[in-house]
């Protein structure tokens, strides 16, 4: 199987993974390979929190152009996988020079995989379902090699189904559990989302803290319409999926979240209350340059800032904001580890502050830096720490 994730998230994956029971683990760029048992699969669905998709490998063989493309998918036996009144759909990545348009490699399979049913079933074939099929596949070609794998998923995994309306640039609840493990938060002492927007930071965070799986609220996922190989065993899931709610527990942690705009911290509190969380999350709207810090407790309170990155703000605004933000920190959040996640560069340098970790992550398609600033006691300016 094929876990795939975000890039600066594999080694997480890979941990969580293990957690799970999964054997031969490898780390890769987006994706982590491992090897297990259908439990391992239905575990990896309902309990990563790192994780976009589980893949199942199927298939696997060179191809050479798009003729031959055409006549290995017709030759492996889709009838064991579906029926003719099963919904097909299909997800195509690229890596080679031999094609290089991913939507007509997902054409070409499809009518390989009808051209097989047509022939062994007196011209009925399955039809195409873009957004709830029976059998979703996922083909990767790199270079002349072509590997098919079955969507155990469904609907991408950072789909939680506690998030309706958001603001204008959500952060994807995947990278936003990524980021909170990333911190080495303990999970008992203060965290801050100081421009928290809809919530999803503090939303993963709490339910990290209290074991909520972060499949918790999905009402489908792929695996569930498989009926031919490897069909799905409603009482081996029934058992995963109550064993891992029994470890649910509470948590008397608090969480805060600081957002100026009244409409988005409204929409913030409403997806805290659907999942669930919200003994655990406090929400003010303020304004965070304004505002004070919250009261702290446990031996390491830690901030993260999702701020904006100066796509929507005039250019002369960036560099100003983040000179505040960094001013805050010094004045009012000292004990911290306070964490920023942008993909603007030039503006983390008017921060002022010296940082003491420097990772990289995708937030999207845009590449971020994700960096942490200690903020020492009795200083009006971060001490330099050694970077790791």
């Amino acid at each position: 199987m094929v876990a795939k994730t975000i890039f600066g998230l594999e080694d997480l994956c890979a941990n969580e993974l293990k957690m799970l029971g999964a054997e031969k683990i490898e780390t890769h760029n987006r994706a982590v390979s491992f090897e297990g048992n259908i439990g391992v699969m239905y575990k990896a669905n309902y309990l990563l929190r790192t994780a976009l998709r589980v893949l199942v490998q199927y298939a696997e063989f060179e191809v050479e152009d798009e003729h031959d493309f055409y006549k290995k998918v017709r030759e492996i036996a889709w009838e064991t996988l579906m029926d003719v009144t099963d919904t097909l759909a299909i997800d195509t990545v690229l890596n080679t020079e031999i094609f290089n348009h991913s939507q007509y490699i997902s054409q070409k399979a499809k009518d390989a995989i009808c051209d097989r049913f047509r022939e062994k079933f007196d011209n009925v074939r399955p039809s195409v379902d873009l957004d709830n099929p029976t059998l979703r596949l996922h083909i990767h070609v790199a270079k002349n090699r072509c590997v098919i794998a079955l969507d155990s998923s469904g609907d991408s995994l950072h789909k939680r189904g506690y998030r309706e309306k958001t603001n204008l640039a959500p952060i994807n609840e995947v990278l936003a559990a990524g980021l909170v493990q990333l911190t080495g938060w303990d999970r008992r002492s203060t965290l801050v989302d100081a421009m928290c927007g809809s919530g999803t930071i503090l939303i993963e965070a709490a339910m990290l803290a209290a074991n909520i799986p972060s499949g918790y609220f999905r009402e489908n996922l792929g695996f569930m319409k498989w009926r031919k190989l490897l069909p799905f065993n409603e009482e081996l899931w029934q058992k995963i999926n109550e064993a891992a709610i029994e470890r649910i527990s509470t948590n008397d942690v608090i969480l805060y979240g600081i957002e100026i705009s009244p409409h988005v911290s409204r929409k913030a509190k409403e997806n805290v209350k659907r999942s669930k969380t919200e003994d655990m999350i406090r929400i003010r709207c303020a304004d965070f340059l304004q505002s004070d810090a919250p009261p702290t407790v446990g031996p390491q309170p830690v901030l993260i800032m999702n701020p904006p990155y100066g796509e929507r703000m005039e250019k002369d605004d960036t560099p100003a904001l983040y000179k505040a933000v960094g001013d805050t920190f010094k004045k009012k959040y000292e004990g911290y580890e306070c964490w920023i996640i942008s993909s603007n560069h030039e503006a983390l340098k008017n921060l002022g502050l010296s940082t003491s970790k420097r990772l990289t992550v995708y937030n999207g398609q845009l590449e971020c830096k994700f960096f942490r600033y200690s903020i020492y006691s009795g200083s009006k300016k971060a001490k330099k720490q050694p970077q790791e």
